[in-house]
């Protein structure tokens, strides 16, 4: 049986984890693979740190891995951006095949090194959510359609801390803080609860459905610190989940990218995933919706994403990184401001006659309708909780822009969007 060489740059969670799983279960993948696959050399920054005993070498050069004949696929398990851009590149421009876990990475340099790696393999399935195969099934399961939406829960630290919100009535900062303390939320969590991280998946997914190339500043991010229990009090009684989302919806030649907190109706099922679990909705126009559910991180889950694409390498030809073989698709980014949605506020204001109609006379100027109405009432203020019907997201703005200038408003309102 023929021999696949690897090299592994990183060895943290993931990295251990796919070392262990090739060893553990090599013989069910040189089954699958039709050939034998081992860890010829692995790389790590600092030789000094107490690490487990490997069966292979390990180097602090990466350049030993880089540069070595023998190894056919290298797995860039970094983290960060510019760093693993540069590893990519070499591995490519040295002709062997990459596998990278690196969502970061490729939301900025995806096209790039599709462009780099001409014919050469690259696999990336477990950039986004874990162990889920979504990119295969995007790429291949689902290659006959057009992709009409996605809509995705894909980061597990903020379903974590919804889910804790919702189900214990715990405010935000002491949940974050629990999700911290069990490794679900890294010492500084911005990049998850500001919602980036599900932005970078979230573009992976958009240039394989639509082949369009958008970078994070391009698109709508916002994350979930500013979530109160009065907003999930209001989802309670207008039976909604709140959700972190992310979503890509086409409209005629327009592909709609955002990231935000979402309510979503009671009975859709995205709504019903809960705790650290991720999951994704797709729509195709000959196919229908399509779920995908399951683990969406964590070393094991992860790793197994990554020898997934070690398999698919080691059995086929290549093919488009990105799932097109031409890039001159007609489809462009929607602007921010046209994007359409119904909308809730949070509107902290003084207790005292007439404020509720100066609201809803800034709205209806804008041309905005007002479909539900909560008031809780405290000491000197009060909490008006409401929703619009659709309109867009220009509007809203406008009208946040205007009633957060009242003099009887007391905050900027909490805007959430709902997804009907």
């Amino acid at each position: 049986m023929k021999e696949l060489a690897l090299g592994i740059i990183g060895l943290g969670t993931v990295g251990r984890s796919v070392a262990k799983i090739l060893k553990e279960n090599q013989d069910l993948i040189a089954a699958r693979a039709g050939c034998a696959i081992y860890i010829k050399k692995g790389a790590v920054k600092d030789l000094s740190k107490s690490r487990e005993i490997f069966d292979f070498p390990i180097t602090n050069n990466i350049d030993e891995i880089l540069n070595d004949p023998e190894i056919d696929i290298v797995l860039e398990l970094t983290g960060g951006v510019d760093t693993p851009f540069e590893i990519a590149k070499k591995a490519l421009r040295n002709s062997k095949s990459l596998v990278t876990a690196n969502k970061a990475m490729l939301a900025y340099h995806r096209y790039s090194l599709q462009q780099i790696a001409g014919d050469l393999p690259i696999g990336f399935e477990a950039s986004v959510a874990g162990g889920i195969p979504i990119i295969k099934a995007l790429r291949d399961g689902l290659g006959a359609n057009h992709i009409l939406s996605i809509h995705g829960i894909i980061n597990g630290t903020c379903n974590f801390i919804l889910t804790k919100m919702k189900d214990f009535g715990m405010e935000f900062d002491a949940v974050l803080k629990e999700a911290q303390e069990l490794g679900y939320a890294e010492a500084d969590p911005t990049f998850d609860v500001g919602g980036f991280d599900a932005a970078h998946k979230l573009l992976i997914l958009a240039s394989i459905a639509y082949g369009i190339d958008a970078r994070p500043n391009d698109m709508l991010i916002e994350g979930i610190t500013q979530i109160t229990q009065e907003d999930i009090a209001f989802a309670k009684e207008f039976g909604y989940h709140l959700k972190l989302l992310g979503i890509a919806k086409k409209d005629g030649d327009c592909i709609e990218l955002r990231v935000h907190p979402t309510f979503l109706p009671k009975d859709a099922m995205l709504g019903k995933v809960d705790g650290v679990m991720n999951a994704i909705s797709v729509v195709g126009d000959y196919v229908g919706e399509t779920l995908y559910y399951g683990a969406g991180a964590g070393g094991e889950a992860t790793a197994s994403a990554v020898i997934s694409d070690i398999i698919e390498i080691a059995r086929t030809k290549s093919s488009p990184m990105l799932g097109f073989k031409t890039t001159n698709h007609i489809l462009k980014l929607k602007p921010i401001e046209e994007i359409t949605s119904a909308y809730y506020l949070r509107i902290l204001v003084l207790d005292k006659p007439g404020v509720l109609a100066k609201i809803a006379t800034i709205l209806g100027e804008i041309g905005i309708s007002i479909d539900t109405l909560l008031q809780h009432n405290h000491k000197h203020y009060s909490t008006l909780l409401l929703s619009t019907h659709i309109c867009k997201e220009a509007e809203i703005r406008l009208a946040v822009a205007r009633i957060s200038a009242l003099e009887v408003v007391k905050a900027k309102p909490t805007m959430i969007r709902i997804e009907k």
